[in-house]
């Protein structure tokens, strides 16, 4: 996710709007032709974020110091019936403590996925009214116990219980059998088992439920929002076990699940004339519009019947852009922008690891990243005229990497922020030398050191004091501290460690200490000034 924060918003305006004052402007331009002097009715115009997407500097894309922080949309965790954007108290006594590094099969990037029966499938028929903002769906979970202990209990996330009367859970069943005994409190899922799960023995859920979609908070994601709803988190999934079940609390600033990798398809139906956009390629089940992700962390979905869609292919990879009328240019540039990240992080990195990538705009303060999909602000489309100095590429670019450092390798982030953060933000700076070259000195000024980056790398959600200085250790000075380790191992061994660390951790989970270890497995250098310059702990 890039953290970000506007002074002034630019807000598209729905169809209906465009036609409704079509008519007035109309009728008073007829009633008033006998008129001498017809005045105008005042029409506002978008403030946007940067008037001159090319200066520098400009106080986009993360919040200047000093302004009161308004975003991102986090919510403090509540009961069913209660939603607040409120700054959350400090993470209870009872949280899941920081797991240890889990071990993690390797598995080569050029072949396929590890196995679906090692992961959690889930399998959803899900029934969309756009008009309506709802849609009820009945959920099948293949759950594998590979925690290596016997479970009675299993927890599972349920976000949408974070809003008012939003989740309406009608009924749960293990292996056929209805369960009575669970307990829904806020985000919290915790479900006794009928019978206890051996270890390497898999269960199967079934459930139904209804979203009545709230509407967008001014600065969320989640929800409806004039002719656009965008699902995200919105329907339960098992959080991970290691030691305990991790499921940490929500803040004000951050991301605070983590997610096991697991094989996910959705089967939908809408209503005639929306358009879906999804991480996947659609294919017909039957009455069903079916989706299908191998490997992922999340399906999060958008829903418009005014979407307009560009499509790119990169190799193999179908690139999609889903924008608004009037935003032609941001759409086509970030289709180009979007493709040319793909390929030069598949060779730095890892090949890909989907079939498609959806870009869509919404009306959001900054971009978020899922797997396949990735949202960003209608401003940043706004601003575009074309070129790579601006928002929507520096963003953009930022929350495809994501599709490495979130997507294929999975870390805590809540606690170890940075392992995603700082190298989604790196890697905006290897996206401009393989790309745009000329522009590494402005992309250095314009995302990272105007904000005076300070502040320990291996900052936490909950230790960061604040926005300003939560993002200022985990994503600017994570980018200093990649910056001078690339130095420091070389930039040959430094490449060569990257392909690595996505090969050993593909679908799995990484910690700092697998992070520094694999390092040092790369080259035998010293690090301990970088260490004790830009973190709190020992690695």
């Amino acid at each position: 996710m890039t953290q970000y924060s506007r002074t002034h918003s630019s807000r598209r305006i729905p169809q209906y709007v465009l036609r409704i004052t079509h008519y007035v402007l109309l009728f008073m331009f007829l009633s008033s032709c006998a008129s001498q002097t017809p005045t105008a009715p005042a029409i506002s115009t978008f403030v946007l974020i940067t008037q001159d997407p090319n200066a520098s500097p400009t106080p986009t894309p993360f919040q200047p110091s000093g302004q009161v922080n308004t975003s991102p949309a986090t919510f403090t965790q509540a009961p069913p019936e209660t939603v607040t954007s409120t700054i959350a108290p400090p993470p209870t006594a009872t949280r899941t403590p920081p797991p240890p590094s889990p071990t993690v099969d390797s598995v080569s990037p050029t072949s396929p996925a590890p196995p679906a029966s090692s992961r959690t499938n889930y399998i959803l028929y899900s029934t969309l009214d756009f008009k309506g903002r709802t849609i009820t769906t009945n959920q099948t979970i293949r759950y594998y116990n590979n925690t290596g202990v016997t479970l009675s209990e299993i927890v599972f996330s349920v976000q949408p219980n974070r809003y008012a009367n939003t989740f309406v859970l009608n009924s749960i069943a293990q292996d056929g059998v209805s369960v009575t005994s669970y307990n829904l409190n806020g985000q919290r899922l915790s479900v006794s088992l009928t019978q206890t799960l051996q270890a390497g023995s898999a269960t199967t859920f079934s459930l139904n439920f209804k979203l009545n979609i709230p509407q967008k908070q001014s600065n969320g994601l989640f929800g409806y929002d004039y002719n656009q709803i965008n699902l995200v988190d919105w329907y339960p999934f098992i959080v991970p076990y290691q030691n305990g079940w991790i499921l940490h609390d929500p803040m004000p600033w951050g991301e605070h699940l983590v997610y096991a990798s697991s094989d996910i398809e959705l089967n939908i139906k809408k209503d005639s004339g929306v358009v879906i956009a999804a991480g996947a390629t659609p294919d017909q089940n039957g009455e069903w519009t079916r989706y299908r992700m191998v490997g992922a962390r999340t399906f999060a979905l958008s829903a418009s019947n005014d979407f307009l869609v560009l499509e790119s292919t990169v190799g193999n990879v179908t690139v999609r852009s889903y924008y608004f009328n009037g935003y032609k240019t941001g759409g086509e540039g970030i289709l180009l922008l979007a493709s040319q990240a793909i390929e030069t992080f598949s060779a730095q990195y890892a090949p890909y690891p989907h079939q498609s990538l959806a870009i869509v705009q919404a009306d959001i303060n900054d971009g978020q990243e899922y797997d396949g999909l990735v949202f960003l602000a209608t401003d940043f489309y706004g601003q575009y005229t074309g070129g790579a100095r601006n928002n929507l590429a520096t963003i953009g670019v930022h929350e495809v990497a994501h599709q490495w450092w979130f997507g294929l390798v999975g870390n805590d982030q809540a606690l170890e922020p940075w392992l995603d953060e700082a190298l989604a933000l790196y890697s905006e700076r290897i996206f401009y030398e393989n790309n745009y070259p000329a522009n590494i000195s402005w992309w250095w000024q314009f995302r990272v050191d105007y904000f005076k980056p300070n502040g320990y790398v291996d900052t936490n959600i909950y230790n960061g004091g604040s926005f300003r200085s939560y993002t200022n250790a985990v994503y600017l000075n994570g980018a200093h501290f990649l910056d001078d380790l690339r130095e420091r191992m070389g930039y040959g061994n430094f490449s060569k460690f990257l392909k690595e660390y996505a090969r050993r951790y593909s679908y799995g989970h990484a910690a700092s200490a697998d992070f520094f270890a694999l390092m040092r497995e790369t080259v035998n250098v010293d690090i301990s000034d970088l260490l004790n310059k830009y973190f709190s702990g020992s690695y």
